[in-house]
């Protein structure tokens, strides 16, 4: 069983969450989120999100994040004061952060790799191999993505502006990159783009990402990556425009 803590969100394109812990509950977070804290909350590193058994679990779940690309240890916030106390978790980059219950969800959620940004003590983090081959090798966030799985409340943060789509055994196409997280009952696939025209001219690079089945979606309309592209190739333009 998760902890169950309240929250509140603050701000509207730069996001950050106030979590409000009572005595003895905790959050686990990714390293370097925090943004603030209250006297009476102590935190600590560990390997792992407390979930595990024993150090081999640690380290068994420590290597399933160095596959993400995450660090190797999470940081765990605890109540240890009196009363009620508030630590605060803000977005890497602009955008928005999406609070969602997993106990509303099956108890599971699939997201990209990064988007992970705190939960409820609790909440098992671990990795998701994509269903199929086609999907880890052009899927834009690679083979792997993490796996949530719980009855507490997580968070995750997005670029830009979040779209919450219902699918109803109906199949939507998106740009891969614009992908957040999705419910265990929705199908990831990737297909072609179109035609060779569209493909080579189009501008939506080769592949799409193909979601279909019962379940909810969230999408990003500002990937990281998008907006990492573009500030390196204004960068360049400006560099070869002061050179002649």
């Amino acid at each position: 069983m998760a902890h169950e803590i309240d929250y509140e969100l603050h701000g509207n394109s730069m996001q950050y969450v106030e979590v409000q812990l009572d005595p003895g509950e905790s959050v686990i977070a990714e390293a370097g989120m925090m943004m603030y804290m209250t006297d009476g909350i102590e935190f600590e590193s560990r390997m792992g999100d407390g979930t595990e058994s024993g150090v081999v679990g640690a380290l068994f779940g420590a290597a399933k994040r160095l596959l993400t690309n995450e660090s190797l240890f999470m940081t765990h916030f605890t109540n240890a004061g009196r009363g009620k106390q508030r630590v605060a978790f803000a977005s890497p980059y602009p955008g928005q952060i999406v609070p969602i219950d997993l106990g509303e969800t099956g108890g599971e959620i699939i997201c990209q790799k990064d988007a992970f940004l705190c939960a409820a003590m609790g909440t098992e983090l671990s990795i998701a191999f994509s269903k199929r081959l086609g999907a880890g090798f052009f899927g834009g966030e690679g083979f792997i993505l993490q796996r949530l799985r719980g009855d507490g409340k997580v968070f995750v943060h997005a670029g830009g502006t979040i779209l919450e789509q219902e699918l109803e055994g109906s199949r939507l196409r998106v740009d891969t990159g614009c992908i957040v997280a999705f419910e265990a009952g929705v199908d990831y696939d990737i297909q072609l783009a179109g035609g060779l025209k569209s493909m080579l001219f189009g501008g939506e690079g080769l592949f799409l990402a193909t979601l279909q089945g019962r379940g909810r979606v969230w999408l990003q309309s500002l990937p990281f990556a998008r907006l990492a592209d573009r500030i390196l190739d204004n960068a360049i333009h400006l560099k070869r425009a002061a050179k002649s």
